[in-house]
């Protein structure tokens, strides 16, 4: 079931309390306040923005895809659509959405993951996974790998076959789009800008995303 659910946002970036440029292969971990309203803008087109997001109050509470495709009977995510936490917290919302859908199944790269869909050559290359926990670490968190749970790859396209298969195939966003959340509660946002090379989602060419932040 696809969503295309596009929304334009009224946000100024001139208005923006926070700007950042977050290259390929970078991450990036922020908390956000309730009410704070977050964008993700895909600068370039086609890039995959690897997110979990944790309750900022009890960290250990993490993104649920499981809970929130139930909750949403979809397993894509665009406007309306409530991000919840393994406890049935609500954590963000999309507000606005200029690509149409992004993918809930596809989940991050890593070293192994690499290898199984590439090769083992690709073995040392630089991973998504390696990305949150070297922002976990860098920031002094207390998280190991199992608080990395499956997340939300937004510009990413990953439809279903009929026989119930993922192909990861060239992506559905264009240059400029963006997708924009509302903050329900203290949620932390944690981010990998993916580096992939192998994947056909971002054209085998991994590029910059915007990150803007508005109070309301």
């Amino acid at each position: 079931m696809a969503v295309l659910n596009y929304v334009e946002s009224e946000r100024k970036v001139e208005e923006a309390i926070y700007y950042k440029k977050l290259i390929a292969g970078n991450g990036w971990l922020y908390t956000l306040e309730p009410g704070q309203v977050f964008r993700i803008v895909d600068l370039e087109g086609n890039q995959a923005a690897d997110t979990l997001f944790f309750d900022a109050d009890q960290p250990t509470d993490h993104y649920s895809a499981v809970n929130t495709i139930q909750c949403q009977q979809n397993i894509y995510l665009s406007t309306g659509s409530v991000l919840i936490a393994e406890s049935g917290k609500e954590l963000v919302r999309i507000i606005a959405d200029t690509c149409g859908r992004h993918d809930t199944l596809g989940g991050s790269c890593s070293a192994q993951s690499n290898t199984v869909r590439y090769s083992h050559d690709t073995l040392p290359m630089h991973n998504c996974r390696d990305t949150y926990m070297l922002q976990l670490a860098k920031y002094g968190e207390s998280f190991t790998k199992r608080d990395l749970a499956p997340n939300v790859n937004f510009f990413m396209n990953v439809p279903v076959t009929p026989e119930g298969d993922l192909k990861f195939t060239d992506g559905v966003s264009s240059p400029g789009h963006y997708v924009e959340m509302q903050a329900i509660s203290r949620t932390k946002v944690l981010i990998s800008n993916c580096p992939q090379l192998n994947n056909p989602c971002n054209a085998f060419n991994p590029t910059p995303i915007q990150l803007l932040i508005w109070d309301k």
